[in-house]
């Protein structure tokens, strides 16, 4: 059984601060509609222009990653991203009344805490994985880095870290499912060097940073005098080094925490795939640059295997419903009657088949020399499928008729001659609201798309 697509519940808000501008930030997680994705709304900004969780959109990757719609930006998204992944919520709206998500700890666990409040809504839609059928890598041969994507029934990251440092060296983490991020990962906390920490002081970044939401590694010796600026820096009495290594007086939630942080941030630039994962990510000295580029490179393969699959359906199997079954259904009847057989149905789906012949009336005055399928009747067929799709929707079918209301973003692709089978295979884009059916579907003929289109119908009673 396939999983459903979910959203939340409730709108639920979070307040913190934003890590680099030292703003206070409100943001506001809402519910979102089937095939919505993540959406990050700007409702500081005059119109409230939205902004799509897209790797296409990515323009900056240092210390965080950036979208960039129309010269409207977010920053820092992974870590929210990162926690509507590992909660596996398809569809949010995230509003924000500044450019970048609070930071609260560091980590993607005060996400999950809200969202856990708001509660998960299953959806009618269908969850569409990207399926890994062959593998996918990224490689930046000067700076050590390798991402590799490979098949797996579910979506596992193994992650490698090496800084060739003392206080931090090599780490690794893995996560052998999804459903694992939330207790092993979501609270890791994102971390630096101190000379990092440095370079981000001096460029006046990190406002919002604090002894609570950063881990610092120490990567050098430091005087008590550095220690007595950096308390000032970051209004504490005193800052020390801890054994282990770390600038301030955080326990590390686990050993290995940076390399389970830097997989936290893997699980958040690929939500920028636009689809949930079914493969085995493994990733060696990743980044925000390496993991969204990596992005980019899948969507490019999802587009490509989108343009280039063909959906198999059993043509010669049982029916759903046979001519006569139709014919209780819809109110059509020969020659304008033009499905033939339902060979699959369900609450939000349809695939419907018309036999192409010789002895089809419309060829006697269609092209008599060089017969072709009017475009026209493509379409009304198509409709008749979607009708068959929303009258099953109803009791006593057979007392309603179905009305065109519009027809959108038609595409003919190839010509249909005698001899053809015809399938039509549909698809609700929007739940059925009043008898008002709104259908995206497209029609082959072997493994060939012929024709595609967007319909919308309305169905109503006899003589009403």
């Amino acid at each position: 059984m396939e999983a459903k697509q979910r959203t939340i519940r409730n709108s639920v808000e979070v307040n913190g601060i934003g890590l680099h501008t030292g703003k206070k930030v409100k943001l506001i997680f809402h519910p979102a509609p089937e095939n919505h994705g993540y959406r990050f709304q700007r409702a500081d900004l005059e119109g409230k222009p939205i902004v799509k969780a897209d790797a296409n959109l990515v323009t900056k990757t240092e210390r965080g990653t950036t979208l960039d719609f129309n010269g409207v930006e977010v920053n820092t998204t992974e870590h929210v991203l990162a926690a509507l992944v590992g909660l596996s919520i398809d569809n949010v709206l995230i509003e924000l009344d500044g450019s970048e998500p609070p930071i609260m700890d560091g980590s993607s666990y005060p996400f999950i805490e809200k969202l856990k409040e708001a509660g998960i809504q299953e959806q009618s839609a269908e969850r569409e994985y990207f399926v890994v059928k062959e593998p996918i890598r990224y490689a930046d041969p000067e700076l050590g880095v390798e991402l590799l994507l490979i098949p797996s029934e579910r979506y596992e990251i193994t992650c490698m870290v090496d800084y060739n440092t003392e206080v931090l060296n090599t780490q690794h983490a893995i996560m052998n499912d999804i459903s694992d991020f939330e207790s092993e990962f979501s609270s890791s906390r994102t971390f630096c060097f101190l000379h990092e920490l440095e370079t981000l002081i001096e460029h006046n970044l990190i406002k919002g940073g604090d002894m609570n939401n950063a881990i610092v590694y120490v990567d050098r010796s430091i005087s008590k005098e550095e220690l007595k600026n950096l308390a000032q820096v970051f209004d504490k009495e005193e800052v020390e080094v801890q054994e282990n290594g770390v600038l301030n007086n955080l326990e590390l939630r686990h050993s290995n925490e940076a390399a389970r942080h830097k997989l936290l941030d893997i699980v958040g630039d690929l939500a920028l795939v636009g689809k949930p994962i079914k493969g085995r990510v493994i990733a060696t000295k990743p980044g925000h640059g390496p993991n969204t580029n990596f992005a980019k490179i899948i969507k490019k393969v999802i587009t490509k295997e989108m343009k280039n699959q063909i959906p198999q359906f059993n043509v010669n199997g049982e029916p759903v419903l046979d001519i006569h079954q139709i014919m209780n259904i819809l109110p059509h009847r020969p020659p304008f009657l033009l499905v033939d057989k339902i060979l699959e149905l369900s609450d939000d789906h349809v695939v419907g088949l018309k036999n192409v012949t010789m002895n089809e009336p419309f060829f006697e005055g269609h092209f008599p020399g060089a017969p072709v399928m009017p475009g026209v009747l493509q379409i009304e067929a198509m409709a008749q499928a979607g009708g068959v799709l929303i009258l099953s929707t109803v009791d006593n079918p057979e007392e309603y008729l179905t009305y065109f209301m519009k027809v959108d973003k038609v595409k003919f692709k190839r010509k249909v001659l005698p001899g053809d089978t015809l399938i039509f295979d549909l698809k609700l884009l929007s739940p059925i609201r009043r008898g008002i059916c709104h259908m995206g579907g497209k029609a082959y003929v072997g493994d060939n798309v012929v024709m595609e289109a967007e319909l919308m119908a309305q169905i109503a009673k006899k003589n009403s």
